[in-house]
Protein backbone atom coordinates (compact mmCIF):
# COMPACT_ATOMS: atom_id res chain seq x y z
CA UNK A 1 0.00 0.00 0.00
CA UNK A 2 1.54 3.28 -1.15
CA UNK A 3 0.86 6.59 0.59
CA UNK A 4 1.82 10.04 -0.59
CA UNK A 5 2.91 12.93 1.62
CA UNK A 6 0.54 15.71 0.62
CA UNK A 7 2.63 18.34 2.41
CA UNK A 8 5.40 17.78 -0.13
CA UNK A 9 3.10 18.38 -3.10
CA UNK A 10 3.52 21.85 -4.62
CA UNK A 11 -0.14 21.81 -5.72
CA UNK A 12 -1.27 21.25 -2.14
CA UNK A 13 1.00 24.05 -0.86
CA UNK A 14 -0.25 26.50 -3.49
CA UNK A 15 -3.88 25.58 -2.93
CA UNK A 16 -3.56 26.16 0.83
CA UNK A 17 -2.10 29.61 0.09
CA UNK A 18 -4.97 30.12 -2.35
CA UNK A 19 -7.53 29.34 0.38
CA UNK A 20 -6.01 32.09 2.52
CA UNK A 21 -6.41 34.57 -0.34
CA UNK A 22 -10.02 33.47 -0.88
CA UNK A 23 -10.86 33.98 2.79
CA UNK A 24 -9.41 37.50 2.60
CA UNK A 25 -11.40 38.23 -0.57
CA UNK A 26 -14.69 37.17 0.98
CA UNK A 27 -14.30 39.88 3.64
CA UNK A 28 -15.17 42.30 0.81
CA UNK A 29 -18.61 40.73 0.40
CA UNK A 30 -21.73 42.34 1.89
CA UNK A 31 -22.51 41.21 5.45
CA UNK A 32 -25.76 39.59 4.36
CA UNK A 33 -23.71 37.21 2.18
CA UNK A 34 -21.89 35.75 5.18
CA UNK A 35 -23.96 32.56 5.01
CA UNK A 36 -24.65 32.71 1.28
CA UNK A 37 -22.20 32.90 -1.59
CA UNK A 38 -19.30 33.83 0.69
CA UNK A 39 -19.72 30.61 2.65
CA UNK A 40 -20.04 28.51 -0.51
CA UNK A 41 -16.88 30.05 -1.98
CA UNK A 42 -14.90 29.31 1.17
CA UNK A 43 -16.15 25.70 1.29
CA UNK A 44 -15.25 25.13 -2.35
CA UNK A 45 -11.80 26.64 -1.86
CA UNK A 46 -11.06 24.56 1.26
CA UNK A 47 -12.22 21.45 -0.56
CA UNK A 48 -9.38 21.73 -3.09
CA UNK A 49 -6.40 21.08 -0.77
CA UNK A 50 -8.52 18.97 1.58
CA UNK A 51 -9.30 16.42 -1.13
CA UNK A 52 -5.67 16.34 -2.23
CA UNK A 53 -4.70 15.57 1.37
CA UNK A 54 -7.44 13.00 1.87
CA UNK A 55 -6.63 11.24 -1.38
CA UNK A 56 -2.95 11.08 -0.51
CA UNK A 57 -3.75 9.07 2.58
CA UNK A 58 -6.02 6.54 0.91
CA UNK A 59 -3.20 4.16 0.15
CA UNK A 60 -3.65 3.54 -3.56
CA UNK A 61 -3.01 5.48 -6.73
CA UNK A 62 -6.55 4.72 -7.88
CA UNK A 63 -8.06 6.33 -4.77
CA UNK A 64 -5.64 9.24 -4.95
CA UNK A 65 -6.69 9.85 -8.57
CA UNK A 66 -10.35 9.76 -7.53
CA UNK A 67 -9.80 12.42 -4.85
CA UNK A 68 -7.80 14.53 -7.29
CA UNK A 69 -10.87 14.44 -9.55
CA UNK A 70 -13.00 15.67 -6.65
CA UNK A 71 -10.47 18.43 -5.95
CA UNK A 72 -10.57 19.49 -9.60
CA UNK A 73 -14.38 19.51 -9.57
CA UNK A 74 -14.32 21.75 -6.48
CA UNK A 75 -12.02 24.13 -8.33
CA UNK A 76 -14.51 24.37 -11.21
CA UNK A 77 -17.29 25.00 -8.71
CA UNK A 78 -15.20 27.76 -7.14
CA UNK A 79 -14.47 29.32 -10.51
CA UNK A 80 -18.20 29.51 -11.23
CA UNK A 81 -18.89 31.07 -7.83
CA UNK A 82 -16.21 33.71 -8.39
CA UNK A 83 -17.81 34.63 -11.72
CA UNK A 84 -21.18 34.94 -9.98
CA UNK A 85 -19.59 37.14 -7.28
CA UNK A 86 -18.26 39.41 -10.00
CA UNK A 87 -21.62 39.61 -11.76
CA UNK A 88 -23.24 40.54 -8.44
CA UNK A 89 -20.59 43.27 -8.06
CA UNK A 90 -19.17 41.73 -4.87
CA UNK A 91 -15.71 41.58 -6.49
CA UNK A 92 -14.16 43.75 -9.20
CA UNK A 93 -13.45 42.23 -12.60
CA UNK A 94 -9.69 42.75 -12.25
CA UNK A 95 -9.62 40.94 -8.91
CA UNK A 96 -11.67 38.03 -10.25
CA UNK A 97 -9.49 37.73 -13.35
CA UNK A 98 -6.33 37.56 -11.24
CA UNK A 99 -7.72 35.03 -8.75
CA UNK A 100 -9.07 32.87 -11.59
CA UNK A 101 -5.65 33.03 -13.28
CA UNK A 102 -4.12 31.61 -10.09
CA UNK A 103 -6.90 29.04 -9.88
CA UNK A 104 -6.17 27.93 -13.45
CA UNK A 105 -2.54 27.29 -12.44
CA UNK A 106 -3.75 25.06 -9.62
CA UNK A 107 -6.22 23.31 -11.92
CA UNK A 108 -3.44 22.52 -14.40
CA UNK A 109 -1.30 21.08 -11.62
CA UNK A 110 -4.14 18.92 -10.29
CA UNK A 111 -4.93 17.73 -13.81
CA UNK A 112 -1.28 16.81 -14.46
CA UNK A 113 -1.01 14.93 -11.17
CA UNK A 114 -4.29 13.15 -11.87
CA UNK A 115 -3.07 12.18 -15.33
CA UNK A 116 0.14 10.80 -13.81
CA UNK A 117 -1.74 8.54 -11.41
CA UNK A 118 -4.28 7.50 -14.04
CA UNK A 119 -1.44 6.38 -16.32
CA UNK A 120 0.11 4.37 -13.48
CA UNK A 121 -3.23 2.65 -12.88
CA UNK A 122 -3.57 1.80 -16.58
CA UNK A 123 -0.11 0.29 -16.91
Amino acid sequence: METHNFRNLKVWQLSVDFVTAIYQLTTLFPNDEKFGLSSQIKRSAVSIPSNIAEGSGRGSNKEFARFLSISLASSYELETQLIVANRLNFLAETIVQEIIRKLHEIQKMIFSLHKKFESQISS
